[in-house]
């Protein structure tokens, strides 16, 4: 220990007189090596924690498809699939569901929209979590009590024990909270402010109602497999055991379970992304290492002399590389220490930066397992920069101390600086072709056409349930026709129109319709979107009319029977045909419906997903549905989007006191946040691959500087010899593009098979791509020309005579 604390002062010495090296080293690596910490950081939270429940391993999530059917997508399960899973299999020992929705709370003056969950009374066993305050809902609360979150606790009750008990209106109802939930529960979602229970009444079960999501707990050594093979057959009889129409007897027929793990479920949308950024940082890292490393070797070599002297009075090879990597070991620390600040002051950006409602991000932070990963990453550095310096052997110590061995061995140590300069070269590459893939990807994404407009177009939602007189659906449809004719009246207002379902906001309701020439068929009817809408929607939210009309002022309050599909729709229903003057039916809602008008397709959800077919009813007030219908989405189309906002917000508080305004949005702050995961992670690797590259330049620029140095006196005996400047230029150059050549061609493998990890980011791009590999490869070669061309400059500049003297 006494030898190596000596090496290790010695070490600390000597890189002291050398600050230009420590100081470069010691940078690189840290800024390397903080990246990395960071990044860590992120993954070890988001990623590898536990959920924090009670054996989270043993916790699935269950929903259903049917291949072949309408219903060939993932969809929810409905409350029959509860009480079957739940008493006719030993595999499971608890199953809860859960729903999520934006709702109205009121606290005394208090008026807002929250985000809100009712779950059945046994989600909250199956995940196996306790209140942090009161107690937990019951089978026999009966949607009469409510549990808060513990940020709803101190923002709406200022942390006061005596919440316990209160009645307070949630959801259009009475409730009494009776439990606070500790900080990090927040199931099923980050934002969740409180939870309603509500269980299972078997006697009103009515087959087919898809939609919550159920989470199971398995029992002691359940496999997965194990599960989904129980459950399939459990799912084909219910038609037998609850009857339902033929849609749905056809559905289960072709029913098969979905499982995966909780965490999956929770998470899996950002796992690939984020995977993919700390692979970026890691290849970062290695690069860093490998410019370090050859900067270590530059080093060594320039100190063979010293060296062969310590070797000669009796030092040990042993000794002597335990030096060497005393220096190695003496950077990785200052780049460690470097490391942690500079993680420490850049993690919140990145978590600034980074999109939205990704579970467990808000409590990332260098905790002890990221400082470990850190000291483990650390020590790594000082092995691959130190031991490549230590394995080097160069002559004997005779031909040292002459100096001849230094120039004697020069060729047999320039392939492991060659190496090093091609493996950054491919890493770069690698991050290039990666980044420009992506960038392709959002480039596409940003240029899809999603069937409405996204420029100048405001949207909101304001909440009248409460609102006295507009309790009933007449008041309540001609506020919302007096609310956008004021709207209209605001400067800048082109058009107004609202819609219960607004574009990359929300989603819309499936429903199965028919024809007159499906009526009375055993087969299900087509699945469709549906929605209502009012005022000039369609002309707000620039969605083209095809044929027919839209609504008129009249089908707003009356019922004439008309609807507006969508071109998808369209030809679902009447394939060949002439949609206009075609009526449909929604068999819940009873009625035969005159299709008056054909509207654009559009993408509802994201812009990455296919279009959906699409069947709009006017807002009308005969229609039962519209009991409900209390807070719809209003677009305005203006040039004023951006600014808008307070005096829609100042309309609101006059006509409406009591209505809470949310989800205001523009509808290109909407499409940019439906990108913005992809946009994320192409920033970030755009940003490491420019680190990535620049690290590489630096290295072959490095490299080449230094064998012109070392060759001084060669070059200047070639130009004595007649040698001209442009042949040393040109020598110097092939020598670099020649080592960026072979880092060209392993990237190019590298990159082959490292991008397919990228496919369910990319988007009308693929992992191969050859127009992406073509550009990336030029630019290299052009920057590893433009790195060579400075050290060949200096090279045709050598003078003869004092070249001669070099050495």
């Amino acid at each position: 220990m006494r030898d190596v604390m000596r090496d290790l002062y010695f070490a600390g010495r000597a890189l002291v007189r050398a600050p230009g090296f420590s100081a470069t080293a010691v940078v690189t690596l840290g800024t390397a090596i903080g990246l990395n910490a960071a990044m860590f950081a992120v993954v070890e939270r988001v990623l590898l924690d536990p959920l924090p429940f009670e054996a989270p391993d043993r916790l699935v999530y269950i929903a259903g498809s049917a291949p072949g059917s309408d219903f060939r997508d993932e969809f929810g399960l409905s409350e029959e699939f509860v009480v079957e899973y739940s008493t006719q299999t030993d595999l499971l020992e608890d199953v809860g569901t859960f729903t999520s929705f934006t709702n109205t709370l009121r606290v005394g003056d208090r008026v807002e929209r929250v985000r809100m969950s009712t779950p059945a009374s046994s989600l909250f066993t199956t995940l196996g979590v306790e209140a942090l305050l009161g107690r937990l809902p019951v089978v026999a609360d009966e949607s009469r009590t409510m549990v808060i979150s513990h940020s709803a606790w101190v923002d709406w009750f200022g942390a006061d024990p005596a919440v316990l008990g209160q009645d307070h209106q949630v959801a259009g109802g009475m409730r009494t909270i009776v439990g606070v939930m500790a900080p990090d529960f927040d199931f099923p979602e980050e934002g969740v402010q409180l939870w309603i229970p509500d269980d299972i009444r078997p006697d009103e079960i009515v087959p087919g109602r898809f939609g919550p999501g159920m989470v199971a707990r398995l029992a002691p050594g359940v496999s997965i497999e194990e599960v989904a093979q129980r459950l399939g057959p459990i799912a084909r009889r219910l038609p037998e055991q609850y009857g339902g129409t033929a849609e749905y007897a056809r559905i289960m027929s072709a029913h098969v379970p979905v499982i995966r793990p909780l965490k999956q479920e929770l998470v899996g949308f950002v796992t690939a992304p984020l995977w993919v950024l700390f692979g970026a940082v890691m290849i970062v890292f290695f690069i860093a290492c490998a410019n370090v490393t050859n900067l270590f070797i530059v080093r060594g070599e320039r100190r063979l002399r010293d060296l062969a002297v310590r070797r000669a009075i009796g030092a040990g090879w042993a000794q002597l590389a335990r030096l060497q990597l005393a220096e190695a070991v003496v950077i990785a620390t200052g780049a460690g220490a470097l490391a942690v600040g500079l993680a420490w002051v850049g993690l919140p950006l990145f978590l600034r930066a980074a999109p939205q409602g990704v579970p467990g991000l808000d409590d990332v932070a260098l905790t002890a397992p990221t400082l470990l990963f850190t000291f483990g990453i650390c020590a790594l550095t000082a092995l691959l920069c130190g031991v490549p310096m230590t394995l080097r052997r160069s002559g004997s110590e005779a031909a040292l101390l002459r100096g001849g061995g230094a120039r004697g061995s020069t060729s047999g140590r320039s392939w492991m600086r060659d190496a090093l300069v091609v493996g950054q070269t491919a890493l770069a590459l690698t991050l290039l072709v990666g980044s420009g893939l992506l960038l392709r990807s959002f480039d596409a994404l940003s240029s899809v056409d999603a069937g409405y407009d996204v420029e100048d177009v405001f949207t909101f939602q304001i909440a009248v349930d409460d609102e006295p007189g507009l309790d009933e659906a007449v008041p309540l449809a001609r506020f919302h026709l007096d609310f956008m004719d004021r709207l209209r009246a605001l400067p800048g207002v082109e058009s107004v129109g609202l819609v219960e379902n607004v574009p990359l906001n929300e989603g819309v309701r499936l429903t199965s319709f028919q024809t007159r020439s499906t009526e009375g068929a055993s087969e299900a009817g087509i699945q469709l979107g549906r929605t209502w809408t009012a005022g000039d929607y369609f002309l707000s939210m620039g969605i083209a009319l095809v044929q027919g009309r839209t609504f008129q002022d009249a089908e707003q309050l009356d019922n004439p029977g008309s609807v507006i599909v969508s071109e998808a729709a369209a030809s679902l229903l009447w394939p060949g045909e002439d949609p206009i003057g075609k009526q449909l039916i929604w068999p819940t809602f009873g009625s035969w419906e005159t299709v008056v008008g054909v509207v654009e397709d559009i993408k509802q959800y994201d812009f990455r997903g296919q279009v959906q077919p699409m069947v709009y009813f006017p807002l009308v007030a005969q229609n039962p549905e519209n009991w409900a219908f209390s807070s719809p989405g209003f677009v305005l189309k203006t040039d004023r989007a951006e600014e808008i906002g307070p005096e829609v917000r100042a309309l609101v508080r006059e006509m409406a006191p009591s209505a809470p305004m949310y989800r205001t949005f523009t509808m290109e702050g909407l499409a940019m946040e439906s990108m913005v995961a992809l946009r994320f992670t192409t920033l970030a690797l755009g940003v490491s691959s420019v680190l990535a590259l620049l690290l590489g330049v630096i290295g072959l620029y490095g490299v080449l500087s230094y064998v012109v140095a070392e060759r001084t006196r060669e070059i200047g005996v070639r130009m004595a010899l007649g040698a001209r400047a442009e042949g040393v230029s040109r020598m110097v150059v092939l020598q670099g593009m020649r080592v960026v050549g072979y880092g060209i061609l392993v990237g190019l493998v590298v990159s082959v098979a490292v991008t397919r990890t990228l496919a369910s980011l990319l988007f009308e791009v693929q992992p191969v791509d050859t127009v992406t590999f073509v550009i990336v490869s030029a630019t290299m070669l052009l920057v590893g020309a433009v790195a060579s061309y400075v050290p060949a400059l200096r090279a045709s500049r050598v003078d003869p005579v004092e070249s001669l003297r070099y050495g």
